[in-house]
């Protein structure tokens, strides 16, 4: 993801970048459902062209330095995984607790761009209560 300073957001688009950002992932995640079935699109990445893959390989001899923390299977201890998820997200239960079962079906987003230590660290915990998280 593009860092925040480097965007430029137009006055007319401000006020719903603002709305966007403030919401939760499950928020976003119904918006982007209810956008599709609106409009008749999909979010899903579409196939494009070979250059960027070209480009990719000079992309990736670069560590990366953030990443995006995605919880993809909940295991059998799914009450210490809601309490990781509140304590690393600030979320309510109940937020915490809808995120966890939509886990169940697929992956989800817990942080975006977090630096390595702090990723690997909560990384370390998910996999403690026998949750399995990529980092992306």
């Amino acid at each position: 993801m593009a860092d925040e300073k480097e965007i430029e957001v137009p006055a007319k688009f401000k006020e719903l970048v603002e709305k966007i950002e403030s919401m939760t992932v499950l928020d976003l995640a119904e918006l982007v459902k209810v956008l599709e079935g609106k409009f008749g699109v999909s979010a899903a990445p579409q196939m494009v062209a070979a250059a960027s893959t070209v480009a990719a390989p000079a992309e990736a001899a670069e560590e990366k330095s953030a990443y995006n923390v995605v919880l993809t299977a909940v295991g059998d201890k799914k009450i210490e995984v809601i309490k990781i998820v509140r304590d690393l997200t600030q979320l309510g239960l109940k937020e915490a607790k809808d995120l966890v079962d939509a886990a169940s079906a697929a992956p989800q987003t817990i942080k975006e761009e977090v630096k390595k230590e702090e990723a690997e660290e909560m990384k370390k915990k998910f996999i403690e209560a026998g949750a399995t998280v990529d980092l992306k």
